[in-house]
Protein backbone atom coordinates (compact mmCIF):
# COMPACT_ATOMS: atom_id res chain seq x y z
CA UNK A 1 0.00 0.00 0.00
CA UNK A 2 1.49 3.47 -0.74
CA UNK A 3 1.80 5.74 1.87
CA UNK A 4 1.78 9.38 1.55
CA UNK A 5 2.47 12.39 3.85
CA UNK A 6 -0.65 13.81 4.31
CA UNK A 7 -4.60 12.23 3.84
CA UNK A 8 -7.30 14.62 2.46
CA UNK A 9 -9.93 16.18 4.11
CA UNK A 10 -12.72 14.87 1.88
CA UNK A 11 -11.46 11.98 0.02
CA UNK A 12 -14.61 11.95 -2.76
CA UNK A 13 -13.39 14.81 -4.27
CA UNK A 14 -9.54 14.88 -3.97
CA UNK A 15 -7.06 12.33 -6.07
CA UNK A 16 -3.64 11.99 -5.48
CA UNK A 17 -0.60 11.85 -7.29
CA UNK A 18 3.18 10.95 -6.75
CA UNK A 19 6.64 10.77 -7.66
CA UNK A 20 9.72 9.10 -6.11
CA UNK A 21 13.08 8.73 -7.06
CA UNK A 22 12.50 11.72 -9.54
CA UNK A 23 16.14 13.17 -11.25
CA UNK A 24 15.71 16.02 -10.35
CA UNK A 25 16.31 18.90 -8.17
CA UNK A 26 14.86 18.80 -4.62
CA UNK A 27 15.51 22.47 -3.89
CA UNK A 28 14.22 23.51 -7.54
CA UNK A 29 11.09 21.53 -7.52
CA UNK A 30 10.17 22.08 -4.06
CA UNK A 31 10.06 25.80 -5.26
CA UNK A 32 7.73 24.94 -7.78
CA UNK A 33 5.73 23.34 -6.24
CA UNK A 34 5.35 25.73 -3.63
CA UNK A 35 4.49 28.05 -6.15
CA UNK A 36 1.69 25.95 -7.96
CA UNK A 37 0.27 25.13 -4.96
CA UNK A 38 -2.78 26.73 -4.33
CA UNK A 39 -3.87 27.44 -7.77
CA UNK A 40 -6.45 25.50 -9.96
CA UNK A 41 -5.68 22.70 -12.83
CA UNK A 42 -5.47 25.00 -15.68
CA UNK A 43 -3.49 27.47 -14.15
CA UNK A 44 -1.21 25.54 -12.72
CA UNK A 45 -0.25 23.98 -16.27
CA UNK A 46 -0.59 27.40 -18.01
CA UNK A 47 2.31 28.88 -14.96
CA UNK A 48 4.42 26.03 -15.45
CA UNK A 49 4.19 25.96 -19.32
CA UNK A 50 5.25 29.88 -18.62
CA UNK A 51 7.83 28.71 -16.66
CA UNK A 52 9.40 26.52 -19.26
CA UNK A 53 9.42 29.20 -21.75
CA UNK A 54 10.49 31.81 -19.36
CA UNK A 55 7.40 33.72 -19.64
CA UNK A 56 6.67 33.42 -15.71
CA UNK A 57 9.30 33.12 -12.92
CA UNK A 58 9.52 30.45 -9.78
CA UNK A 59 10.05 32.91 -6.76
CA UNK A 60 12.65 30.97 -4.32
CA UNK A 61 11.95 32.24 -0.60
CA UNK A 62 13.57 29.49 1.49
CA UNK A 63 17.08 27.97 -0.62
CA UNK A 64 17.41 31.08 -2.41
CA UNK A 65 21.20 31.20 -1.20
CA UNK A 66 23.05 31.90 -4.28
CA UNK A 67 19.49 32.63 -7.03
CA UNK A 68 19.51 35.51 -8.46
CA UNK A 69 17.56 38.12 -8.66
CA UNK A 70 14.82 38.85 -11.48
CA UNK A 71 12.30 41.62 -11.86
CA UNK A 72 9.98 39.49 -12.98
CA UNK A 73 9.90 37.90 -9.09
CA UNK A 74 8.30 41.21 -8.31
CA UNK A 75 5.10 39.84 -9.18
CA UNK A 76 5.71 37.04 -6.07
CA UNK A 77 6.61 40.16 -4.29
CA UNK A 78 9.96 38.77 -3.38
CA UNK A 79 13.35 39.68 -5.43
CA UNK A 80 15.20 36.21 -6.48
CA UNK A 81 13.39 33.63 -8.68
CA UNK A 82 14.31 31.02 -11.09
CA UNK A 83 13.09 29.22 -14.47
CA UNK A 84 13.49 25.62 -13.43
CA UNK A 85 12.62 23.55 -17.02
CA UNK A 86 13.29 20.27 -15.73
CA UNK A 87 11.37 20.51 -12.26
CA UNK A 88 8.73 22.31 -14.13
CA UNK A 89 8.83 19.61 -17.02
CA UNK A 90 8.55 16.74 -13.95
CA UNK A 91 5.65 18.73 -12.22
CA UNK A 92 3.06 18.85 -15.49
CA UNK A 93 3.67 15.29 -16.06
CA UNK A 94 2.51 14.86 -12.15
CA UNK A 95 -0.41 17.18 -12.81
CA UNK A 96 -1.75 15.15 -16.09
CA UNK A 97 -0.84 11.88 -13.81
CA UNK A 98 -3.12 13.15 -10.99
CA UNK A 99 -5.74 14.78 -13.81
CA UNK A 100 -6.03 11.28 -15.08
CA UNK A 101 -6.49 9.42 -11.65
CA UNK A 102 -9.47 11.90 -11.25
CA UNK A 103 -11.32 11.16 -14.34
CA UNK A 104 -10.65 7.42 -14.31
CA UNK A 105 -12.15 8.30 -10.15
CA UNK A 106 -14.89 9.66 -11.12
CA UNK A 107 -16.15 7.60 -13.88
CA UNK A 108 -15.07 4.54 -11.46
CA UNK A 109 -17.84 5.98 -9.16
CA UNK A 110 -20.42 6.39 -11.63
CA UNK A 111 -20.36 2.71 -12.46
CA UNK A 112 -20.26 1.71 -8.88
CA UNK A 113 -23.11 3.74 -8.04
CA UNK A 114 -25.61 3.76 -11.02
CA UNK A 115 -25.73 -0.46 -11.60
CA UNK A 116 -25.10 -2.43 -8.71
CA UNK A 117 -28.26 -4.25 -9.32
CA UNK A 118 -26.79 -6.89 -11.80
CA UNK A 119 -23.56 -7.47 -10.72
CA UNK A 120 -22.36 -9.52 -13.94
CA UNK A 121 -23.46 -6.63 -16.21
CA UNK A 122 -21.77 -4.41 -14.34
CA UNK A 123 -18.64 -6.40 -14.95
CA UNK A 124 -18.97 -6.38 -18.30
CA UNK A 125 -19.67 -3.15 -18.58
CA UNK A 126 -16.72 -2.15 -16.62
CA UNK A 127 -14.62 -4.69 -18.41
CA UNK A 128 -15.30 -3.18 -21.87
CA UNK A 129 -15.76 0.61 -20.94
CA UNK A 130 -11.96 0.61 -19.22
CA UNK A 131 -10.56 -1.42 -21.41
CA UNK A 132 -11.82 -0.05 -24.78
CA UNK A 133 -12.08 3.22 -23.97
Amino acid sequence: MVRYSREPDNTTKTCKARGSYLRVHFKNTRETAHAVKHMSLRRAVKFLNNVVVQKEIVPFKRFNGGVGRKAQAKQWKCTQGRWPKKSAEFLLQLLKNAESNAEFKVFHIELTSSSTENYRDWMLTTWSLITFR
